[in-house]
């Protein structure tokens, strides 16, 4: 399919593009941004004014659930709730039952997500087998089968050296890995922040220094190792500080943080809603001001949904014996603009964290709105506001945010040029 988007205000975040242009699509590319090419005539033109044309947004943690957890989710639900979101690029955590230790499990995942068609899906390989932290999975079989990163979860190594020796062969082939830094002894059996919220609701804490500490212990692995490292899902100011002392120190460190954490603080589990219960857990005000700061100034440049859909029976028991996780990856855009009406980012800031930065982070061909990338658009009216839930596709509707008014929404979200939602 050609198409002609005509008049929408292009934002380019990578290359400084800010105003109004028509783009020009053929065979899935971008062909030509502002006047069409010689002789190029659309076999369809989309009026556009007063919609925003920006990348499509790159989410860096999207959970599946397939295979294993259909009950939760499916390649197709899933993918077809990020398109709605805006996004046209994820990456899928390896907690997949079979573990995604084998290139069969990757290659299944890549296969379902081509025949669904929403997304463009990146599978995060475990860097363990089985995620037990003892023995190295086939990083370089999973890498060929389409892996772009490696990472472990909130599962801990067995001990620092077998991490060690993980991270210094992932070096030698130059694969990413990513690190969800949280304290295994430290974090055990805790449900919420430690602090005054949890000590009032009687909830087990698992204090700050759960992620401190042992991401104090990564920074160092990596620094001996020379590994190019991610890390994902920090939750406390005081981390986001190290990882800005460790890129001062020039180590090859990239972070995200999960939208809600910008959004949410531990105050929100006054009244035991389950529907707040994540891992790591939400922090403070303090934290959460840290985070904002880290996300304005750069030093975290991506933000992600962190999107864990689970089915209504995970999250009707009392809080403790609840499953921990937000479905929220078809809010991506709606709830980052709130970001831009609070005025701690402007617009293309925010698109850059959405969008170049973490396909930066992890070395994807995504993210950029230029001539010869592939037509991965997401144009959105940001004049408008989006009632969450109002439609809703991901199976989970484990969502704090349903029935909110956000603004902004997504009108269409185009994968090489086709339309994956709208139109």
């Amino acid at each position: 399919m050609s198409l002609s988007i005509l008049g929408a205000r292009v934002i380019d975040p990578s290359s400084g593009l800010d105003q109004t242009l028509n783009v020009h699509i053929d065979n899935g590319k971008i062909i030509a941004l502002g006047d069409a090419p010689a002789g190029f005539t659309p076999s369809r033109t989309l009026q556009a004014s007063g919609l925003v044309a920006a990348p499509g947004l790159v989410d860096l943690s999207v959970a599946l659930r397939e295979p294993g957890f259909s009950r939760k989710g499916t390649i197709a639900s899933e993918t077809r709730a990020a398109a709605a979101g805006g996004v046209t690029s994820l990456c899928c955590p390896p907690q997949t039952k079979p573990i995604l230790d084998t290139s069969a499990v990757a290659e299944l995942i890549l296969d379902r997500a081509r025949e669904a068609g929403y997304a463009k899906v990146y599978p995060i390989g475990a860097l363990s087998k089985g995620l037990d932290g003892e023995q190295l999975a086939e990083l370089v079989a999973l890498r060929d089968a389409g892996c772009i990163a490696f990472g472990n979860g909130l599962s801990s190594f067995a001990n620092n050296r077998t991490l060690c020796r993980a991270l210094e062969y992932a070096a030698t082939f130059d694969l990413t890995v990513i690190f969800h830094s949280q304290d295994r002894d430290l974090a055990q059996g805790g449900l919420a922040h430690e602090g005054p919220t949890a000590s009032f609701l009687g909830l087990s804490g698992i204090p700050e220094t759960a992620e401190t500490v042992a991401l104090a212990r990564d920074l160092l692995l990596v620094e001996q190792s020379g590994v190019r490292a991610h890390f994902s899902q920090l939750t406390s100011a005081r981390g986001v500080k190290l990882i800005e002392q460790a890129q001062a120190r020039g180590l090859p460190v990239t972070a995200d943080v999960a939208l809600y954490q910008l959004i949410l603080t531990d105050e929100a589990l006054i009244d035991f809603s389950s529907l707040y219960h994540v891992q790591p857990p939400l922090r403070t005000r303090a934290d959460r001001d840290g985070l904002r700061e880290a996300v304005r100034s750069g030093v975290v440049q991506a933000i992600s949904s962190h999107h864990q859909p689970h089915e209504r029976d995970a999250k009707l028991a009392p809080f403790g014996a609840t499953e921990p996780g937000i479905s929220s990856v078809e809010l991506l855009l709606p709830l980052a603009l709130t970001l831009v009406e609070d005025g701690l980012l402007d617009l293309p800031t925010l698109l850059t964290r959405l969008s170049a930065g973490p396909a930066d982070a992890l070395r994807l061909s995504a993210g950029r709105l230029n001539v010869g990338a592939a037509a991965d658009i997401v144009l959105f009216d940001p004049n408008v506001s989006t009632v969450a839930g109002e439609q809703w596709h991901s199976k989970g509707e484990n969502c704090p945010f349903l029935g909110h008014s956000l603004p902004g929404a997504v009108r269409y979200t185009l994968v090489d040029g086709h339309f994956s939602f709208g139109g």
